[in-house]
């Protein structure tokens, strides 16, 4: 980049940029709307060091969102239980994306030492040291670590 040159990026979609009367207008909502939707707690824009409202594209996206809801005769306390279980199956698909890559990284884990048991085997030198493949002694615990304390 040339000196002097500004770096001019767009801003994220959780970066607050938007005044309030910019997201009425990106919306086609009144900024009293915007207003009473904050206080209801439906949509939550940043502030400026001196008060001011800022929103982001997500915060424009959502209001867009409770528009149409509202717009199709949900209440507003309707569009708050469709918002909140939408941001459940969310988490949940995120936390479930997690556990999958946990499974199949353990499986990996095991193919590779059940591998490395079955070379030791044929080369006559078992080693093994997994309590899993060991048949447990009578009365014997077991603890099971998990990764990322989960």
């Amino acid at each position: 980049m040339p000196a002097g040159a500004r770096d001019f990026r767009a801003p994220g979609p959780d970066t607050a940029v938007y005044v309030i009367s910019v997201a009425a207008e990106l919306t086609g909502l009144h900024p009293q709307t915007l207003r009473t939707y904050e206080r209801l707690g439906l949509v939550t824009p940043g502030r400026t060091g001196g008060g001011g409202r800022r929103y982001s594209h997500r915060d424009i996206e959502r209001l867009r969102e409770i528009a149409e809801l509202s717009s199709a005769g949900i209440g507003l306390e309707g569009v708050r239980r469709i918002l909140d279980l939408q941001n459940r199956a969310t988490a949940l698909a995120q936390r479930n994306e997690e556990l999958v890559a946990e499974l199949e990284a353990t499986r990996e884990a095991l193919r590779q030492a059940l591998a490395t048991l079955r070379r030791d085997v044929t080369a006559g030198a078992v080693t093994n040291k997994l309590p899993v493949l060991r048949q447990p002694a009578p009365g014997a615990s077991m603890v099971v670590w998990r990764r990322n304390g989960r």
